[in-house]
């Protein structure tokens, strides 16, 4: 393939529960770290679960003037913030490249946590509580446009609210944009930030643990909520080789379907129909992947079904290709979740390096795939495959491949 239709991935920017920062972030998966504490950012006394996920040690003035915070919900704070992390990786500024041949395209689950701050205000005091500042903050589109606004990117914007698939389906359908020749340098990801509502939601059909993910493990008991964002600055290859950028991964292609199984989970022929038409679109078969990043949650019946999913497209290697889940020890981020771990699998294709599945500790026969519990693994990945799958059946697979020229 010519060099202006390849898409290479040349700055990562993560801001999770275990680190902010390429660096930290992957120190932290690489040693098994749990990102899960008590929350502190909203009260859980009504709640089950007191735990999850929190990005403790974020300050938003660190990346972004404080002039400017005042009209930014936090999930704008965090995207801007990884945007920042992703561009300073990659020794790139949008000062110095065609503003219209550079988009942004976001995912995420619950949008701004403003939507849910004024829905209170309206409850307890009616219309004249209602802040206009906060009104303008809290459509799930400011995400993506913010992050547009603040770098000053004037190319394709989109965001995409496919929940906890949603990262995929941006990093996805910038790969197209770029292919395609609409642009040349694009920041794609997702974000969410901690939501009293996904809480309320998650604890009614009682999907969420306790204490801790056990993605995989015969006694696990559920989710842990989470927050952040991923971004991970794609562009095309001959700009990226003419400027003498660092290059992660190549991203080869992606795979979607809706398939809808259960009001928790997906259909595993509908997760298996996302494999198959990722391995389609880029000419792979199962015999060509070596790790799988699961979409993991945790719950008795989605990792279940994305372990039949696996056994039914992997056939006889079902048991040789490694799987792990980063949300053993980063919670679910939501719309946030499959851009944090595409973060990671462009760092496992580089580094040959792949991350445990934490809190491993009794066998699944139903899930008896090889599931890195506990340690991480020195191993030649040339070709990872990052599952995102949603309720209603949105499922995503993202092909990221080791770069070879």
């Amino acid at each position: 393939m010519e060099d202006n239709k390849r898409v290479v991935v040349t700055g990562l920017g993560v801001v999770s529960s275990v680190g902010i920062g390429k660096k930290t972030f992957w120190d932290a998966i690489l040693s098994g770290k749990s990102g899960i504490s008590e929350i502190s950012s909203f009260d859980t006394s009504v709640f089950r679960c007191h735990r999850g996920g929190e990005v403790k040690d974020f300050d938003p003035q660190d990346f972004i003037p404080k002039r400017k915070i005042k009209f930014l919900g936090r999930a704008s704070q965090l995207a801007i913030s990884a945007s920042q992390l992703a561009l300073d990786d990659a020794n790139l500024s949008l000062k110095n490249i065609p503003k219209k041949r550079t988009g942004v395209i976001i995912g995420t689950t619950m949008g701004e946590r403003p939507l849910e701050e004024l829905i209170q205000v309206w409850v307890k005091g009616g219309l004249k509580d209602i802040d206009r500042l906060r009104v303008l903050q809290a459509s799930a589109n400011n995400i993506s446009a913010n992050i547009a606004i603040y770098f000053k990117a004037q190319g394709q914007n989109y965001l995409f609210p496919t929940a906890c698939a949603a990262g995929n389906y941006a990093i996805g359908y910038g790969f197209d944009l770029i292919r395609n020749d609409n642009l040349d340098y694009i920041l794609v990801g997702g974000a969410d930030a901690f939501s009293y509502y996904a809480f309320i939601g998650f604890q009614s059909i009682y999907a969420m643990a306790q204490e801790k993910c056990q993605p995989f493990d015969k006694n696990r008991k559920g989710m842990m909520l989470g927050e952040g964002a991923g971004i991970l600055l794609l562009e095309r290859l001959d700009l990226a080789l003419k400027r003498g950028a660092n290059i992660y991964a190549e991203i080869l292609g992606y795979g979607l379907s809706c398939d809808a199984y259960h009001p928790t989970a997906s259909d595993p022929n509908g997760i298996a129909n996302s494999l198959e038409k990722a391995f389609k679109e880029t000419g792979l078969t199962y015999k060509d992947i070596d790790y799988v990043c699961a979409h993991g949650t945790g719950t008795a019946l989605n990792d279940k079904v994305e372990c039949q999913a696996i056994k039914q497209v992997f056939k006889e290697r079902r048991k040789d290709v490694p799987i792990s889940s980063l949300k053993s020890m980063i919670g679910h981020p939501m719309g946030a979740a499959s851009a944090i771990e595409a973060v990671a699998c462009s760092l496992v294709v580089k580094e040959d390096m792949v991350p445990p599945t934490i809190n491993f500790e009794i066998p699944d026969p139903e899930c008896d795939l090889d599931c890195v519990p506990n340690t991480a693994r020195k191993k030649k990945v040339n070709i990872a495959l990052n599952n995102g799958f949603a309720f209603g059946g949105n499922n995503s697979c993202l092909v990221i491949k080791k770069f070879q020229e």
